[in-house]
């Protein structure tokens, strides 16, 4: 069997950002009209998201604009080409991997619709072979990025001497409602931010890095009502229910334990846990729950402060945290994610 291997991963940011302390006059101006409590609850709600600063597509002056469903999107549509594209050369260049040596593109976003996908634009732009396999991957939502790994194992383990690039590119700022002052529109203002990641694999014998040693996905029953986008004529409409981390607590134990266990692991074997950090509350749900392992999730808590999260980018900005550290051989990384579904993403990794 071939063994795959987590090359490298680069990330890149859009070019306007702005510090949580610094977007709050723009939500009270966005609030005003709404009732005083109401507007107390919100701010609140921005200060205890756990995020510092977020980037953005867009100037944030823009996000809290009326614009069209067609405006942010057509949006959307020229920055994540750019911002796709220069991931990709980014995680190239860090490998000294040529363009025309990937095998396998996927890309994976949300928070926008275009056909021709992203893959095609960047094939185009970076010169990739005009026989490169395709997977554009569009509706897994925040569980993505794990998702693109796992597919690309698939791949890699089928087919010897072979190189994949997941790339992840997201903007929710360009699903913001403006008129929408339900909780759910609220809470993900708060914790969303815009991003890109690039992850490298290739079961190449040569290749270094993490071996990819098991992944699996789960799929809760009967909770595609958790999360989501409900396409409505404003744009994607965010699905939150709050009954989420509650949710991944329960299934926690099934999620975790019997995966670990198939690989010969357990939660006392695996060192570093890389989890997408989903929001505060999920991300204190599951630092709880592995804390009474022993273990922490400070890259995640740490990544949520300094860019938010970035949907299906973010748990690939964790792992590029890890893939930068001095990690001992043998030691063993737990990758996390969920998404809508509802889902769970699992990788495991061994150095």
């Amino acid at each position: 069997m071939n063994k795959v291997h987590v090359v490298s991963v680069a990330k890149e940011l859009p070019p306007y950002y702005k510090d949580t302390k610094d977007i709050l006059p723009l939500v009270e101006v966005w609030l005003d009209g709404q009732e005083d409590r109401f507007r107390r609850k919100v701010l609140k709600i921005f200060e205890g998201a756990g995020v510092d600063r977020r980037y953005g597509i867009m100037h944030p002056e823009e996000v809290f604009t009326a614009t069209s469903f067609e405006e942010k999107n057509d949006i959307y549509i020229r920055e994540v080409k750019k911002l796709g594209t220069t991931v990709l050369k980014k995680a190239l260049q860090k490998t000294q991997w040529t363009p025309e040596s990937l095998d396998y593109i996927i890309t994976v976003s949300c928070t926008g619709i275009m056909i021709p996908s992203l893959d095609a634009y960047i094939i185009n732009d970076l010169g990739l072979r005009q026989d490169i396999v395709r997977l554009p991957v569009t509706e897994m939502g925040c569980a993505a990025g794990v998702s693109g790994m796992i597919y690309a194992s698939n791949f890699l383990r089928s087919n010897p001497d072979k190189r994949a690039a997941v790339i992840a590119v997201e903007s929710p700022t360009a699903t913001f409602q403006l008129d929408d002052f339900s909780m759910a529109n609220m809470v993900s203002a708060a914790i969303f931010g815009d991003g890109a990641a690039c992850v490298l694999l290739s079961s190449e014998e040569e290749a270094t890095g993490p071996a990819i040693i098991g992944e699996e996905m789960y799929h809760f029953k009967d909770a595609t009502h958790l999360m989501g986008f409900d396409l409505v004529n404003t744009g994607l409409k965010m699905i939150l229910d709050p009954a989420v981390p509650e949710t991944i607590s329960e299934h926690f134990p099934t999620i975790v334990h019997p995966f670990l266990k198939k690989h010969n692991s357990s939660i006392e074997k695996v060192e570093h846990l890389i989890f997408h950090p989903g929001g505060r509350k999920i991300v204190q749900t599951v630092d709880d729950l592995f804390g009474k392992f022993g273990k922490n999730i400070n890259d995640t808590r740490e990544t949520l402060r300094l860019y938010g999260n970035m949907s299906s980018a973010t748990v690939l900005y964790v792992l590029e945290r890890f893939m930068e550290k001095k990690i001992s051989s043998g030691e063993q990384g737990l990758v996390l994610s969920f998404g809508p579904g509802f889902s769970a993403q699992r990788v495991l990794l061994e150095w």
